[in-house]
């Protein structure tokens, strides 16, 4: 048995007019949200053994909170170009490449890529996947070079809006 966990990276901000996609920073509501995500993921996922990311700038620091929240190492945090842009069947080829000796995965990276390996995997449709959100799957696998469409099941798709509603709640009876 194996895992992934998909992360879609912070809002990024469209200010800049002339700025490259590559290069767009965080808005204020990705920087906001990006403290919520380290926690939920920490908390209710299990360290993962190796955290590949998207090297576009909104990506990577959507992943250094992840990277402090787990305490991962530098080394088993790798930049993925083929990450940034990519189809579903790109990313699945990406996965296969993974060493069997990852049992945990995490892959930070962009829509509608990560909405459509999740679907893709899981065999459920995805039809919404914010920024800040991730969707943690369990695969019946031992190989990752097996990785394919349907072998897993979504356990878990969190995202920021959640927690808000719940807070809001919680707000409005108190």
């Amino acid at each position: 048995m194996k895992y992934l966990t998909l992360i879609r990276h912070a809002k990024s901000s469209w200010k800049e007019a002339g700025l490259c996609d590559f290069d767009r920073p965080l808005n204020k509501r990705g920087q906001r949200d990006l403290p919520g995500l380290a926690e939920r993921a920490s908390h209710h996922l299990p360290r993962p053994d190796r955290l590949l990311f998207s090297p576009a700038l909104r990506t990577s620091l959507t992943r250094e909170p992840l990277v402090r929240a787990w305490q991962l190492q530098d080394d088993q945090c790798l930049a993925a170009p083929q990450a940034y842009e990519a189809t579903a069947e790109t990313l699945l080829q990406l996965l296969q490449d993974t060493p069997d000796a990852i049992n945990h995965l995490v892959l930070v990276g962009h829509n509608p890529g990560l909405s459509d390996l999740t679907a893709l995997i899981s065999g459920q449709p995805m039809d919404y996947f914010p920024t800040s959100a991730f969707a943690h799957l369990s695969l019946d696998l031992e190989h990752w070079s097996t990785l394919t469409a349907g072998c897993g099941k979504l356990l878990q798709f969190d995202y920021p809006k959640l927690h808000a509603a719940n807070t809001d709640e919680n707000q409005k009876s108190q």
